[in-house]
């Protein structure tokens, strides 16, 4: 079993760094995928090593994709790869896992229309001219789709990650 992350420059550090610790203390190794291969950067100034670029990811070899927020999503959401790595979870019936402004790539990929889901308040809007159901709660989960609003949910967000992945 093997965990996703896709991010890119301007991550919300702790949406991306509390997943990635979490899964690996729990035996689950992580791969972080970007635009480029190299160094991220946080908002807050932390950096993460991109060990992949979006081109390089089989979905296939995952059992679920971690989607941080802050402003990567905006970046991330461009790249059709990463969309279409996004409709092969979802297409597999895999877990996604989104928060904060991480659910703008799944809008884009067109992957919200009947969900129930959740995000940062600023993107309430868009989730749901994209055909969302969306809640004003810490954790929604529909099915394999996970989702939260932002850093204060994490621990909700990480419990039914968790809960999913173990089954």
């Amino acid at each position: 079993m093997r965990a996703l992350i896709i991010s890119a420059d301007q991550f919300e550090d702790s949406e991306l760094l509390v997943p990635y610790y979490r899964l690996l203390e729990e035996g689950i190794p992580v791969d972080i995928a970007s635009i480029n291969r190299g160094t991220i950067t946080g908002k807050h100034g932390y950096e993460v090593q991109a060990d992949k670029i979006l081109a390089e990811v089989d979905p296939e070899k995952y059992a679920i994709l971690v989607l941080p927020g802050g402003k990567a999503p905006a970046a991330i959401r461009q790249e059709s790869t990463a969309l279409e790595i996004c409709r092969s979870f979802f297409a597999h019936n895999k877990p996604v896992a989104a928060i904060c402004h991480g659910p703008q790539v799944l809008i884009s990929a067109g992957l919200l229309t009947g969900k129930r889901a959740t995000c940062y308040k600023s993107v309430a809007d868009e989730m749901r001219q994209a055909g969302a159901l969306y809640e004003d709660s810490e954790v929604v989960v529909d099915g394999n789709l996970i989702t939260s609003r932002e850093p204060s949910d994490i621990p909700a967000f990480m419990g039914e990650m968790i809960k999913k992945l173990k089954g």
